[in-house]
């Protein structure tokens, strides 16, 4: 049993441009992340990402470990994906990584379509991932992370 990719959607009345330059800033992961892990930027200081940037993240589940992310997709204030590794040994880095999250925004009525997407497709460890039901724990999370998103762009959701 692998992992299947997981997406999670929600309408947030903003522009794309906005939600991206959010999205696209790593110092601001910590203020929309919705599962609780990650706890600040780390490595070289990158103030936007763009394709094949390398950015660091310090985490915490349970214990203390570190993330090495690449942006692996990239189209301006449209679509922004990364993969990240741990950081460590290139063996350990490599099969505990590439789990990819993928935001997208589409603008629509109203404001824009954000789908935030966990694809663990091309980890060696999505069979694990499969096992341990880590699809359910992710769309959770990614909601979290999206509502956390609209609530920074807009301070009062839904309030006239």
């Amino acid at each position: 049993m692998s992992a299947d990719k997981v997406s999670v959607t929600r309408v947030i009345a903003a522009t794309p441009d906005v939600l991206f330059a959010v999205v696209a800033d790593p110092a601001r992961h910590v203020e929309i992340d919705g599962s609780g892990t990650v706890k600040g930027s780390g490595g070289e200081t990158v103030t936007r990402l763009s394709l094949g940037a390398k950015f660091g993240m310090s985490m915490r589940h349970g214990v203390p470990y570190k993330m090495v992310n690449e942006v692996v997709e990239f189209e301006d204030d449209r679509l922004i994906a990364w993969k990240p590794r741990l950081d460590g040994p290139g063996f350990i880095g490599t099969l505990m990584g590439a789990v990819i999250w993928r935001y997208s925004f589409e603008p629509v009525e109203g404001g824009t379509s954000v789908t935030e997407t966990w694809d663990p497709t091309q980890s060696k460890m999505s069979w694990m991932l499969g096992l341990l039901g880590e699809q359910k724990s992710a769309q959770a999370n990614m909601e979290k992370t999206l509502e956390r998103l609209e609530h920074l762009v807009i301070p009062n959701p839904g309030a006239k």
